[in-house]
């Protein structure tokens, strides 16, 4: 029974908890990944359209060529030059391309091509070997209409208002580091964590991703960001070492779980979660259970999920003492992170009865 349990959350992991890039990469063919692995000569062609036609894209192009070079790529221009992989990058003021399907995949992702959107967008994509795989991204501007709002900024050329926009999009737009993951560059990605320059921001985005592939050379580099005193890079760090699941993170997660900051314990208590479920590792649940007594409602919540991806009978009593004391507050439906707090307690003590029902 406890194989049955780890086969079915690691199925959980895999098609549930994010890991777009793997579960791509595997649909790729050895060849392909060996030639994506190392991919340093990207071809770099931009497009940009408004309503009166092609225009300028020298602008865009910039921003997309800067930021491939600041990941450390050799980037072309010229098709002619030998190249490893090309990156498009269409740019338009009416956005005419339908986008990726209506759910699942990458659909479901914040940066996805979106079916609904018509407004100035652009639309990242990379061929390898002239094929276009199966990596779509899309960055968008605030505002779905760009005559209206180049009306409002008192910008005489609404076509140059929405691409200049989405120039600042695009260069706040990480893209090369999701690149990278997707190219499966793990090498890449931690010289660029442990780059002095690197922001706080794109720490984050590249532990991220270095959970999302797995990654356990990345390991000892996220143990040492579990205890960066930016707390969003140590949290960022603790779910990804859940997600690469060594068994040896662990004990170092309930530590961090114990003694860290809120922000960091609820982190913890998520990559426990994984972790514990993953490996049918049930000394998770004590720790786990003892975290029950936070304060913190944003931990508590946490605790409970991971609680529910690992059902054993002893979380049953304190959960069920947790659901009874939610339905005395009269405020939790209108308080959202209570709100959140009791559907986790609900959803978890269903976990447990069923996992009891079919033992």
């Amino acid at each position: 029974m406890k194989l049955f349990m780890g086969v079915f959350f690691l199925l959980f992991l895999v098609t549930v908890l994010g890991a777009d890039v793997f579960a791509r990469r595997d649909l790729l063919t050895p060849k392909q990944k060996e030639a994506l692995e190392k991919v340093d000569r990207v071809l770099v062609e931009v497009l940009a359209i408004t309503d009166q036609g092609q225009t300028d894209a020298k602008p865009l192009a910039e921003a997309a060529i800067r930021q491939l070079k600041e990941a450390g790529y050799t980037v072309l221009t010229d098709p002619a030059q030998p190249h490893d992989v090309e990156v498009k990058i269409k740019c338009e003021q009416r956005k005419v391309w339908e986008g990726t399907s209506a759910s699942g995949g990458d659909a479901d992702l914040p940066d996805s091509p979106s079916r609904v959107w018509k407004g100035p967008a652009c639309q990242l994509a990379y061929l390898l070997g002239g094929k276009k795989m199966g990596w779509q991204k899309e960055v968008r501007t605030d505002f779905p209409d760009a005559l209206k709002a180049a009306a409002e900024a008192h910008a005489a050329d609404a076509g140059l208002y929405a691409m200049t926009k989405l120039r600042e999009r695009l260069e706040r737009y990480d893209f090369p580091i999701l690149l990278a993951a997707e190219w499966g560059q793990e090498d890449r990605l931690l010289t660029l964590l442990d780059d002095p320059a690197a922001t706080s921001t794109r720490k984050v985005l590249i532990v991220a991703q270095l959970g999302d592939i797995f990654s356990t050379k990345a390991v000892p580099h996220l143990l040492s960001a579990l205890k960066e005193p930016d707390l969003e890079i140590a949290q960022a760090a603790a779910v990804a070492l859940g997600n690469i699941g060594q068994k040896e993170s662990i004990p170092v997660l309930i530590e961090a779980m114990k003694s860290g900051k809120p922000e960091l314990q609820a982190a913890a208590a998520k990559g426990l979660g994984i972790l514990g479920s993953l490996h049918s590792d049930f000394s998770v649940i004590t720790p786990l259970i003892e975290a029950l007594k936070n304060d913190d409602v944003g931990v508590k919540t946490e605790v409970v999920l991971a609680l529910g991806k690992l059902p054993d009978k002893r979380s049953y009593e304190p959960l069920f003492a947790l659901y009874k004391s939610l339905q005395k507050m009269h405020s939790t439906d209108s308080d959202p992170k209570q709100k959140k707090l009791k559907e986790a307690v609900n959803y978890t003590l269903k976990q447990i009865d069923t996992w009891e029902y079919i033992q």
